[in-house]
């Protein structure tokens, strides 16, 4: 395929899927996520959605990014360097527990005007860019998988069979950024733990961290009624 082949093949926009498929997918995206032992493995995609965003943020607020690591455990570290005070060290840190629902309005945006090609190839770029950054081999490992998902659906994969993978991608993304933010509550208030994204942000801006934890659940879960409501096309 030349380049002009490859150009329309990107642009160009598939039919609507039905209407039990888009449904089907936001079953499929609910069942990789309230299951614990299911969550425990695909929360590792929140991760790399969570951490790339800090990474993105750090970028485009002209910080120097260091590395980004993705563990086993499902946490994840990303490390910049600039101001230590300011709106670029605040957006850097406000980034990660946003991204995952945001990425998932994008996606949702993509998918109403029937472009599913192009959202997998679009996560395939952003995945290849996060990958030039990941600094540990599990991180590696995380990266190079998905990345190879998106590739082989979208290069061998018939329309239905992309749609499907798409649609499920973008309901897990909406869907699974409000897990995250009830699980960052649930270590403050249960185990304490002071060192959260949340509690950073307190201390950078002096408002309250459960400004930050509402912000981020507000965020969440105006995505995904906002994303949904595309995808269902209501």
């Amino acid at each position: 395929m030349d380049f002009a082949g490859l150009w329309n093949t990107l642009t160009a926009t598939q039919p609507a899927p039905p209407h039990w498929l888009v449904l089907g997918s936001a079953a499929v995206a609910l069942l990789t996520i309230l299951p614990h032992p299911v969550w425990r493995l695909s929360r590792n995609v929140v991760t790399i959605a969570h951490e790339g965003g800090h990474g993105l943020a750090a970028l485009l607020t002209d910080r120097e990014l260091a590395g980004i690591r993705l563990h086993s455990d499902t946490s994840g570290l990303t490390i910049s360097s600039g101001p230590p005070t300011g709106p670029g060290v605040i957006l850097t840190a406000a980034a990660g527990y946003t991204a995952p629902p945001l990425l998932g309005l994008g996606g949702a945006a993509l998918l109403a005007g029937q472009h599913v090609t192009q959202l997998l190839w679009i996560a395939i770029v952003l995945l290849a860019g996060l990958l030039v950054m990941i600094r540990n081999a599990f991180g590696v490992l995380s990266v190079v998988l998905t990345g190879a998902a998106f590739f082989l659906i979208s290069w061998y994969g018939s329309s239905q069979l992309q749609a499907a993978f798409a649609y499920v991608g973008v309901w897990f993304l909406l869907l699974a950024g409000v897990r995250p933010v009830l699980e960052l509550q649930g270590k403050r208030r249960h185990e304490g733990a002071r060192n959260t994204d949340a509690d950073q942000l307190a201390h950078l801006t002096h408002i309250g961290p459960l400004f930050w934890v509402a912000l981020f659940l507000l965020t969440a879960l105006a995505a995904l009624a906002l994303g949904g409501s595309w995808l269902l096309a209501l």
